[in-house]
């Protein structure tokens, strides 16, 4: 059963049901991922750079970019560019 109390808020803000939906859609269909889940895994240990997190996982930086994206669009993690 969701929050009640969250429910309430979106409405208070002017999201209709459809605008609820698609952001639970999202937000949960960012965990389906299992690359977005090792990432969060490492990163929930320390900061790590992009580059830092393809070589652990041995993954391509156009997944990781890709994935950081959706991660930081949910509020999962937060990037810092440098340079």
């Amino acid at each position: 059963m969701t929050n009640k109390n969250i429910i309430k808020e979106c409405y208070k803000n002017g999201f209709n049901e459809k605008e609820i939906y698609e952001a639970y859609r999202i937000f949960f269909g960012t965990l389906v991922s299992k690359s977005r889940l090792k990432i969060i895994n490492l990163l929930r240990k320390e900061k790590k750079n992009v580059s830092e997190i393809m070589q652990e996982l041995g993954m391509n930086q156009t997944v990781v970019s890709h994935d950081l994206g959706r991660l930081k669009e949910c509020g999962f993690v937060e990037v810092k560019s440098i340079g």
